[in-house]
């Protein structure tokens, strides 16, 4: 299991040893800053990202387009929780 953000709460605590129990499971909680310490080793996760994207490996699902000049209704979806997906503010 992959623990990452916290918009829920935190993760309440759980006996880990179940994880042995279940097959030898394993959890991770990963950070952002972690996975972007090496500027090498990030540029290349994201030239891999990109190709993906442009195979169409990976699809990026654009919920919502806003105006620029509508960047406050922007703002308020996402802070009311009225966007799914990426949301692309257009010049």
């Amino acid at each position: 299991m992959i623990s990452f953000g916290n918009a829920s709460g935190a993760v309440p605590p759980f006996d880990g040893g179940i994880l042995g129990k279940k097959g030898s499971l394993k959890i991770t909680r990963p950070t952002l800053f972690t996975h972007i310490a090496d500027h090498e080793t990030c540029q290349e996760m994201a030239k891999n990202l990109a190709n993906k994207v442009l195979l169409e490996d990976v699809k990026i699902n654009i919920g919502q387009r806003f105006a620029l000049s509508d960047v406050a209704k922007a703002h308020e979806a996402l802070e009311a929780r009225k966007t799914t997906g990426c949301t692309v503010l257009e010049i």
